[in-house]
């Protein structure tokens, strides 16, 4: 890639009243969006105390226009939403609730897990599916090997969670744009050129080890960005080996007004999100099952300023 984009987390709690800390890499100021993924939070390695402190509680919250994607490296969370599944959240597993119109959802550590640690994605829903029905689905992709290096050794492998790695292995899931969700862990000091679909954006996030990204060292929790164009990604991991999540996709041209756990259009259709989930409407449904310190995280109140639309670039619009 001729230019690569650095974004570094910033830190910020997740959740109601046992709030986790997370690095969330984006939206950030100089880009909102990797394709259609528009959020992404990466947690952990965090311990876990047998009372579950230092854990996951997120009780019953609401979401509209998009998809959230679940992938952990450790741990198991239970998730619950008012389409009336209930799953795990498991390592090396997919779950992918598509919000539509509207859903709510609760996420909570398993009693048995000692270390969480993680990404919480999202997708925005291109403006004609983004009143689509509830939805979720579950994948186990299978580890596939990547291409070897130029002197013939293997390079690590990939767990394919969403779309396809030319030449390596192609998602079942379902997604309204195209995109690409994937885990690699590459072997020490692996030199992999990887095959690219050039339409796309692409970003890698760096979990565990040392990689460079077209020549490009990353800091732990860095994202790399890069624009359409390239075939090919270079990646060099450091001689302990790394893990990334590799995320890509077409452009995503439209604005989007993202406030709390919304995605719309404008300021009037945030607001009346917020006024719906408040009122307990019909649009989110409810969530059975749920036990914890809270009924339902409540909405915060809204900025005195108008929301305003972003762009891909992460620019304000009119």
């Amino acid at each position: 890639m001729s230019t690569t984009q650095i974004l570094s987390g910033r830190e910020v709690p997740l959740g109601g009243l046992r709030a986790i800390t997370v690095r969330r890499t984006l939206p950030h100021r100089e880009r909102s969006f990797v394709g259609a993924w528009c959020f992404v939070d990466h947690y952990g390695p965090q311990e876990v105390a047998a009372d579950g402190a230092g854990g996951m509680d997120v009780p019953p919250h609401p979401h509209t226009g998009l998809q959230t994607v679940s992938w952990l490296f450790e741990g198991e969370i239970e998730h619950r939403d008012s389409g009336g599944v209930v799953g795990g959240v498991r390592p090396g597993e997919v779950n992918l609730m598509t919000a539509g119109a509207g859903i709510c959802h609760s996420e909570v550590t398993t009693a048995d897990t000692s270390v969480l640690h993680g990404v919480q994605l999202w997708v925005a829903l291109p403006d004609a599916d983004r009143e689509t029905v509830r939805g979720f689905e579950h994948h186990a992709p299978e580890r596939t090997p990547l291409p070897k290096g130029d002197d013939g050794q293997d390079t690590g492998s990939a767990l394919v969670f969403l779309g396809s790695i030319p030449g390596v292995a192609t998602s079942p899931v379902t997604t309204f744009t195209p995109l690409l969700g994937a885990q690699l862990d590459l072997a020490p000091g692996a030199d992999l050129s990887l095959p690219l679909d050039p339409t796309y954006e692409h970003a890698v996030l760096l979990d565990h080890g040392a990689v460079g990204v077209d020549g490009t060292e990353l800091a732990f929790g860095d994202l790399a960005c890069a624009d359409p164009g390239p075939e090919r990604m270079h990646l060099v991991a450091g001689p302990e080996g790394a893990r990334v999540v590799l995320l890509g996709g077409v452009p995503f041209e439209e604005e989007i007004v993202m406030w709390w756990n919304f995605v719309g259009r404008s300021h009037e259709e945030v607001v009346a999100y917020r006024e719906e989930w408040q009122a307990r409407g019909e649009r989110f449904g409810a969530v059975e099952g749920y036990v914890g310190e809270t009924e339902r995280i409540p909405a915060p109140e809204l900025p005195h300023v108008r929301l305003r639309p972003r762009n891909r670039a992460g620019r304000v619009g009119g």
